[in-house]
């Protein structure tokens, strides 16, 4: 590569970068300003920001690996992520996730949830959960920017981990979630252009969409046999019903992928940026049109590369690179023009730093707002809680940073499943009553936190069996890699089982507890339907 181009490139991106971080705190004068962007943002960037911070390198990088060793199937989270993640997401919960969190004055989602059940409990304890919990997303997101950079510009893979976490973190210290919102535009913008010109690219070297389907297609006796064994039939048919990869794709990524997106902390606190549903509604096209390409292009490029390394080197893709988080950056750099790694890198830091952005900045207010300032009274003054913030902020870059050094391979696609399924189970069935269940008592939101956390825990270190034999505690402490062995519990996802236990805590205990008063409820409910 001609580094001379690639610094000329990241120069102009980090100049444009830094200048609109730099009019984002210019523009930051208080914490509403630095929580929740003065509650004035515009539909464009509210669009671009919560796409690029839902899509990152865990989708281009992670799951389009996946896609290039089990193939298609897994565009079906594409349709789910644009008709859950965005219109429903928008049009069912974000409207009343605005309308209510602005008229409880809420800065956070914690703080949403504490507010509308009068409990400072539930705000520590989600607090807690997120500032723990969302290290690992946010590792895995450093890990697939990292793997490219390796791969592309034969860097180390500690010193890439390091740079990353050195740029992303400089801005979002400052710029609060304007600066992350404004990046997160010009990020989103990049990377809808980029993607475009590599999907037309992939088809144009491979003859065509027809051509490249149907040689796809033919390449089913050369799917690998691991994939077969696990239930896969080629790249371009669902798998088998039942078998573990089924489970796997439809549990795992497609529900807890695509319906864990419902209940992202970084994502909801995104609704209470703007100041009428009519910002939302005019982001839902743009929104839905974003989420479609980005993921899309890179699931179908992922499988697709089987056809090119076929060609090209006579292997398919996973026997070429061997660790599926390869396969993406490894396509990119070998069929590509030189001058489109440049850029494809450029897309992939985009990616990295618009989603890592946000969630330094979930975890920094966690830290701040939910954590310290409820259990330290008079910081609860919000002209103190910035500082407080950016401390998390620096901590959680800490802590993404150190787990990126000992994870291990191909683990972007599940430790993004991971996070979304945590939150999924502690969250979701609150979120949902929070915003529709006037009778949901402060008792049952509680039960219902507290059940789907650590069911979700439980089923993560001794059921589930990719993520109990990786954690390795349930060997070390009952001698077998998981406790239940009767298929298919090993390879039941976590949100299958957390979500329906906490609903059911949630409902049943706020049925058994006295009503939360009107003042609260009334005060919570007051714009809805307006």
């Amino acid at each position: 590569m001609d580094f001379g181009i690639l610094a000329i490139v990241f120069i102009i991106y980090f100049v444009i970068i830094g200048y609109t971080g730099y009019v984002a705190w210019k523009r930051t004068k208080s914490s509403e300003d630095f929580m929740i962007a003065g509650k004035d943002t515009h539909p464009y960037i509210m669009a671009l920001s919560y796409g690029a911070t839902f899509i990152s390198t865990a989708a281009i990088i992670g799951f389009g690996g996946l896609a290039g060793k089990y193939g298609m199937g897994i565009l079906w989270l594409v349709f789910l992520n644009v008709f859950v993640g965005v219109f429903i997401a928008f049009v069912v919960f974000g409207k009343r996730t605005r309308r209510m969190g602005h008229s409880l004055g809420s800065l956070t989602f914690p703080q949403f949830l504490s507010n509308r059940f009068n409990s400072k409990f539930i705000q520590t304890f989600s607090g807690i959960l997120i500032f723990c919990a969302m290290p690992i997303y946010a590792s895995v997101v450093l890990i697939g920017a990292a793997r490219f950079m390796e791969s592309s510009l034969f860097m180390d893979f500690n010193l890439s981990l390091l740079i990353l976490s050195i740029v992303i973190g400089a801005y979002v210290l400052f710029g609060g979630i304007k600066g992350v919102m404004y990046t997160d535009a010009v990020q989103g913008t990049i990377m809808v252009f980029t993607m475009l010109f590599l999907l037309v690219f992939v088809y144009w070297t491979l003859g065509g969409v027809q051509e490249a389907h149907i040689a796809l297609s033919n390449m089913a006796n050369l799917y690998p046999a691991s994939a077969s064994a696990a239930g896969g039939v080629s790249w371009t048919a669902f798998p088998i019903s039942g078998t573990p990869y089924w489970w796997e794709l439809v549990s795992s990524t497609l529900i807890g992928v695509g319906i864990g997106v419902l209940a992202q902390p970084q994502l909801i606190v995104r609704f209470m940026t703007v100041k009428s549903d009519k910002e939302l509604n005019r982001s839902v096209l743009m929104g839905g049109l974003f989420i479609a390409l980005i993921p899309g292009t890179a699931y179908l490029v992922g499988a697709l590369s089987n056809v090119y390394f076929m060609e090209h080197l006579g292997k398919i893709a996973v026997d070429v690179v061997g660790n599926v988080d390869k396969i993406i950056p490894t396509f990119i750099s070998m069929a590509l023009p030189e001058w489109f790694v440049y850029v494809f890198l450029l897309t992939l830091l985009a990616a990295a730093m618009s989603t890592i952005s946000s969630q330094f900045h979930t975890q920094g207010t966690a830290f701040g707002v939910d954590i310290y300032g409820t259990l330290r009274k008079k910081y609860a003054d919000r002209s103190n809680q910035i500082p407080i913030a950016r401390l998390g902020i620096f901590i959680s870059i800490v802590l993404a940073l150190a787990l990126g050094l000992v994870l291990p391979g191909s683990v972007v696609a599940t430790g993004t499943s991971i996070f979304f399924e945590i939150c999924a189970g502690a969250f979701l069935p609150v979120f949902i009553a929070a915003l529709f269940w006037k009778r949901a008592t402060k008792e049952g939101a509680i039960a219902g936190i507290l059940s789907g956390t650590f069911t979700s825990i439980f089923w993560l270190l001794f059921v589930f069996n990719k993520t109990a034999q990786g954690i390795g505690i349930c060997q070390a402490l009952f001698g077998q890699p998981y406790l239940i062995t009767t298929y298919p519990w090993p390879f039941v996802d976590v949100i299958l089982i957390a979500v329906p236990i906490s609903a059911i805590f949630t409902i049943v205990v706020s049925l058994l507890t006295k009503p939360i008063s009107e003042k609260v409820v009334n005060k919570a409910f007051e714009n809805i339907g307006k």
